[in-house]
């Protein structure tokens, strides 16, 4: 059942050469992002950075995905971004998220078929808190890219939580 050891008919079991910390690389790399990736959320990219900071205290996480018109990715606002705004005499109800995110192509994204190892080494390579998963789209005869859910920290950990206790 572990793998570690393997039978046949008329030898027995035998030693199959894998060990424990293998089994849970295996088991890590078999999970998909799409498995295990939440709702993201997003403010399209006209909001003010004002709606923006209430958008990331009602919903209650720490990273924001910006969308054009069309829900395509646009950019990325973290809390570091805007707290460096609010700090600054700016009248943060007049600026546009547009102003302060990461813009595409200078973002991380994963896909769905991504493993989950992949998505976690992806955060720890480029130390980022969260990353959107995206879904390649033609829209008007570009490729553009659906936000279709978030991978972050947080569920990178309750992840290896669950691994742990079974």
């Amino acid at each position: 059942m572990a793998g570690i050891l393997e039978a046949r008919p008329r030898v027995g079991y035998f030693y199959a050469g894998k060990h424990t910390k293998n089994l849970i690389a295996e088991k890590i790399r078999e999970i998909k992002v799409n498995d295990i990736k939440s709702v993201p959320v997003v403010v399209k990219e006209d909001a003010s950075v004002y709606d923006a900071i209430v958008t990331l205290f009602v919903e209650d996480v720490g990273t924001l995905f910006v969308v054009h018109e069309d829900g395509s990715l646009a950019g990325v606002i973290s809390r570091k971004d805007l707290l460096k705004i609010a700090i600054g005499n700016a009248d943060i109800r007049q600026i546009p998220v547009s102003v302060i995110m990461t813009r595409m192509p200078n973002l991380i994204t994963c896909t769905p078929e991504e493993s989950a190892y992949d998505a976690a080494r992806k955060i720890v390579v480029h130390q980022v808190d969260a990353l959107p998963v995206v879904k390649a789209e033609e829209i008007n005869g570009k490729i553009k890219y659906k936000v279709i859910g978030r991978i972050t920290k947080t569920i990178i950990t309750k992840l290896f939580v669950e691994l742990g206790s079974n």
